[in-house]
């Protein structure tokens, strides 16, 4: 019994491999990793994507992501999910060295955080966590999430801590080093995490998601007073 378990595990975690691997190679012009991969998931299993809603993408049914973590934040304290108080956090996951996509996401979350008013952004919390520790220190963190929104709170920690978070949010992050290039990537996955205050994701934003858009999916996902 054991022997099959073990079996099935190698299976599914080389299935998903291929999965991604058939996403980078069968990506079109413009498009997204993450977006890609869903595009294969859907063509494999003979289903249509969710439709997105006023929320966000809704999750299948019975697909759980996200859970309780422990990382550094910023200001280098050791933060837990549960230090947020339950508030609706706003996460994406990416490094302060990207050169386009994550400036361009947290500046539209950034954005959309301005779009709230007050009461509704005092419930907020804008999160930008890191797939890049080895660079991404608090200190570092710190001055780059300052440049979009004051509220932003980044996350680093460990390689390992990274790593589980990034598994528990079914987060895809590689390091990509080329021979031309004398400072790696991080080749990575590009949605926006709408994140309930147990920890669980309850939607998710499609990587070039408006302001607008996105500022509604938070309203959407706010507990009603």
């Amino acid at each position: 019994m054991q022997r099959m378990i073990r079996l099935l595990v190698v299976v599914l975690v080389l299935g998903l491999g291929g999965l991604w691997g058939s996403a980078w190679f069968m990506r079109q012009p413009g498009e997204s990793l993450s977006d890609a991969f869903l595009r294969q998931a859907s063509f494999l299993t003979g289903r249509e994507s969710e439709a997105p809603f006023a929320g966000g993408i809704r999750l299948p049914q019975g697909v759980t992501m996200g859970g309780p973590f422990t990382m550094l934040d910023q200001d280098g304290r050791t933060v837990t999910q549960a230090d947020f108080g339950g508030q609706l956090l706003v996460g994406y996951f990416g490094y302060s060295f990207c050169p386009d996509v994550c400036p361009t996401e947290l500046g539209s979350i950034g954005a959309a955080m301005d779009l709230l008013s007050e009461a509704e952004a005092a419930r907020v919390t804008p999160l930008f966590v890191t797939v890049d520790p080895q660079r991404d220190t608090p200190e570092q963190l710190k001055v780059y999430v300052s440049n979009f929104h004051p509220r932003m709170v980044g996350l680093t920690g460990t390689p390992e801590q990274v790593a589980e978070m990034a598994r528990k949010f079914r987060v895809y992050y590689s390091k990509v080093q080329r021979p031309e290039m004398t400072e790696y990537l991080m080749d990575h996955s590009s949605f926006i995490y709408l994140i309930g205050g147990d920890g669980q994701v309850r939607s998710l934003l499609r990587p070039l998601t408006s302001p607008e858009e996105i500022a509604a999916a938070i309203r959407a996902q706010l507990p009603r007073s």
